[in-house]
Order: C-alpha cells, then sequence, then structure tokens
C-alpha cells in the first residue's frame, strides 16, 4: 500500500488544508477478513447497518475481493475510486463522511494533548478504544455511526450500490494500517494533526512551568535555590515537546551474527553427583541463542508491538528445546522427561514449529468453547466463503470442525484465531499457521482440502 500527500487548493470535499492521500489500487482479498482491526470493524459496521440492500452489500464485497476497486483518493469529507463491473465498465463512486467541525477538532486535540499515551498510541498507527471513547465523551465521535456513509454512485443508484459498498470495504484495509486515514476523512491530515499537537504539547509545558514557578515562588534566596536544583536535569513534558528537534541517537552497536559460545564442562574433575554435565552445556547454548534472538527482537522496527514472551511450563519448554534441536538423542532424553511418546513430541514440535506456545495448546487441549465463542465461530464458518465455495464441515467436540471427504480439521483456538489440520497415520498434527477466519487456515493447508 502506496500513500501520497498533495496540496492545492481546494475541490470538492478537499478542505481548507488541501489534504489528500492516494492509495494504489489493492490485490485481491481472496481468503481473508477485510478488517483485523476493530477500528476497522466499527467502520464496516457502520456500513452495513447503513445499507438497505444487503443484497448489493454482497456484491460490493464479492467486487472488493476480487479486486474490482482502483486506486482510493481519501480527501477530507470524501473517498473515492473507480470500481469495474464484471464486463469493465467502470463507475467513478465517492462515500460522504461529515468533516468535524473546528471546535470539535479543538476538543479531540486538546484531550489527546492531556495524555502523552494518546500520542503516542496514533503515531505507532494504533487507535486504542479509550481514545475514541474520550474523544466521544468530550462530543467528538471519531467512527462513524449508523446514516453517516452518504453513498454517490456514477450508476445512478439511489442508495447504496454494489460501487460504493466495494469502495467502503476497500477502505476498511487502509483503515487497519492507518487510522490517520480516518482522522483525513473527518477533516485533517497526519501531517497537519501532528503539527498541532506539537505546538500544543509546548504550550501546554510552558503553562505547567509558569503554575510550577508560581507554586515554588517565595523570597529571593528561595527563587535561587530552586533555579539551581532545576539545572541538574531536563523535565519529561519538555523533552517531549522537543522530541522533533533534538539531534538523533546515535546507532546501536552491530548484532552479533550468532551467540557467543558457553564455556565447557569438560574438564579433569568429576561433576558433583545429580550434574549431567552434557545437559547443562546444552542447556547453556540454548540461553545463548535464546538473548540473541531476544536482543534481535528489541532492535527491530515495531518491537514496542511485539507480546511478551510468557513463561512455559516444563513440558512447554521441553517441545520448545526439542523444536531447536535436531539432535534425536536429546528428543529422545525430553520425550522421556516430559511422559510423551517420540510420535507424540514429533507432533507437539511439529505444532510448535506454526506457533508456539497457543499452538500446542490448541494440539494439547481439549476446550468447550462459551455459546458466545460458539457463535462467532459458526458465524466464521458461514461467512468465510462465497456462495457454492464453502466445504461440508461435521462439527466435533472442543470446538474442532472435521471436512467431509477429507482427513482436514479446523480447529478453533481460545484466541479466537483457526489453526488447520491434517491426519496422518492415523494422527492428527498442526498443517500450517494460525488465520483470522477459517478460510485462509484451509487454503494453506494445499489442494487436498
Amino acid at each position: 500500500m502506496t500513500g501520497t500527500d498533495s496540496g492545492g487548493a481546494g475541490g470538492a470535499g478537499r478542505g481548507t488544508d488541501g489534504n489528500e492521500r492516494t492509495f494504489a489500487a489493492l490485490p485481491p482479498a481472496q481468503g481473508r477478513a477485510f478488517a483485523q482491526t476493530w477500528w476497522g470493524r466499527a467502520w464496516l459496521k457502520a456500513l452495513e447497518d447503513t445499507a438497505l440492500d444487503l443484497g448489493q452489500l454482497k456484491k460490493g464485497r464479492k467486487q472488493a475481493r476480487d479486486g474490482a476497486v482502483g486506486a482510493v483518493s481519501v480527501r477530507p469529507g470524501r473517498i473515492t475510486a473507480v470500481v469495474r463491473d464484471r464486463d469493465g465498465t467502470a463507475h467513478r463512486s465517492d462515500v460522504l463522511l461529515q468533516q468535524l467541525s473546528t471546535e470539535e477538532w479543538d476538543r479531540f486535540l486538546d484531550m489527546v494533548v492531556e495524555r502523552a499515551g494518546h500520542i503516542a498510541a496514533l503515531l505507532d498507527r494504533d487507535m486504542p478504544p479509550h481514545l475514541v471513547e474520550e474523544a466521544a465523551s468530550a462530543g467528538v465521535e471519531l467512527l462513524p455511526g449508523i446514516g453517516d456513509l452518504e453513498p454517490e454512485c456514477a450508476c445512478d443508484a439511489w442508495d447504496l450500490c454494489l460501487h460504493t459498498a466495494a469502495l467502503c470495504y476497500q477502505v476498511a484495509r487502509l483503515l487497519d494500517e492507518d487510522p490517520f486515514v480516518l482522522l483525513l476523512m473527518r477533516g485533517r491530515g497526519e501531517r497537519q494533526l501532528l503539527d498541532e499537537l506539537q505546538v500544543r504539547s509546548a504550550r501546554a509545558a510552558r503553562t505547567r512551568r509558569g503554575e510550577d514557578a508560581g507554586e515554588g515562588s517565595g523570597s529571593g534566596d528561595e527563587a535561587g535555590d530552586g533555579a539551581g536544583d532545576g539545572a541538574a536535569g531536563i523535565r519529561a513534558d519538555e523533552a517531549f515537546a522537543a522530541r522533533d528537534i533534538l539531534p538523533p541517537l546515535p546507532p546501536p552497536p552491530p548484532v552479533p551474527q550468532e551467540p557467543g559460545l558457553p564455556p565447557s564442562l569438560d574438564t579433569e574433575a568429576a561433576p558433583p553427583p545429580g550434574i549431567d554435565a552434557d545437559a547443562l552445556e546444552f542447556l547453556a547454548a540454548d540461553a545463548a541463542g535464546r538473548a540473541l534472538r531476544l536482543l534481535v527482537d528489541a532492535l527491530s522496527a515495531g518491537h514496542e508491538r511485539q507480546p511478551l514472551d510468557r513463561e512455559l511450563t516444563p513440558g512447554q519448554d521441553a517441545v520448545r528445546l526439542a523444536a531447536s534441536c535436531g539432535d534425536p538423542l536429546i528428543a529422545v532424553r525430553l520425550a522421556e522427561g516430559t511422559g510423551r511418546q517420540r510420535a507424540e513430541l514429533d507432533l507437539a514440535v511439529e505444532a510448535w514449529r506454526h506457533g508456539g506456545a497457543a499452538a500446542l495448546a490448541v494440539l494439547e487441549e481439549e476446550w468447550q468453547p462459551e455459546p458466545e465463542a460458539l457463535a462467532r465461530a459458526k458465524a466464521d464458518l458461514a461467512g468465510a466463503w462465497e456462495d457454492g465455495e464453502r466445504p461440508q464441515v461435521r462439527a466435533g467436540v472442543a470446538g474442532r470442525w472435521t471436512v467431509v471427504g477429507a482427513d482436514v480439521q479446523l480447529r478453533y483456538g481460545r484466541d479466537g484465531r483457526w489453526w488447520p489440520y491434517r491426519k496422518v497415520r492415523g494422527r492428527w498434527g498442526a498443517a500450517g499457521p494460525s488465520a483470522a477466519d477459517p478460510a485462509s487456515a484451509l487454503a494453506g493447508v494445499g489442494a487436498g482440502a
């Protein structure tokens, strides 16, 4: 996905600041949900709640899924794209969204400046629910509601048509990547917003400094002592307000290409009773490898969004060790130590390689989804495929559905994701990574599904 900002005098819906972004046409979205983020799903809910003709909505979703939507132009109050019919006929389609007023933008920006976490979230291309909730409490509705999306199309439809519906589904994919697209539709572009936030942050910092100086004022000597104390450092809010003018940090030192060698325990002295020197050397080498991986992860882009590794049970850690080591003797010892047969450990290792502890839990744990989770799973199964493409599945226990006529199974995890399984030599084993919807998970199994 690419985006460009272009200035210029305003046309219809362009707004006073001339902001406009154009996103290149996206590839077909076969086998995937249009919205992964909660704000992307909220956009689609507004679309679906507005539509009077669900048939047109379904046709539009199919058009978007097939890649019929061209480049999307986003301006304040309007999104535009050319959508093609099956026969190649092109239609210009627009969807209008009410812009926020100047007073509403002032309330929103003041609310964001009050909490540094809001600014950090936006810079991280995230729109946390509490930001939207606090904005709504201040009288600023960021996400569209029922009836807020107004369609216009060259096909002369008086209501939402398949072309404007396809455009809205495509925009949900853009919103997933960048919530600033929504803010631009509401009237302000990213650069303008960040500039205004910087000005307001600096102003708020100056105000707080003045208040602090007033509270600490007294005799001349006291004021002098306070100034001397302040010379030792800088306030955090001042540093944050000046973040764009500070020099960049020096680059980090190069990352080692491989972990260091652990100490050798091959000495003349025999190890103490109960100490297995070979096992200890193996664990030390594993710890060095994990330390290098954590370092690489910490220095990678977007590391702050990666979930922290949770503490593993001894059984889970044994599977992790077996997955990272190709020594069959160690695998045998790990199987014995965890009470598994060797074939069971092999299945656990294969699952681990597809998704770590979460994948291992789907393999080894049986859980009965609560009624709400089960209803979501059934809705996923019903809506993941187009008409006539859905395979016949047979429901089993513990959130598992088996494809009729094939040794293929879908398992629904506690995290709401779908895992593909295949039966080999009478045992069910993980056949691929998880997916947000069952169609994508099943597509990863291969043509045999």
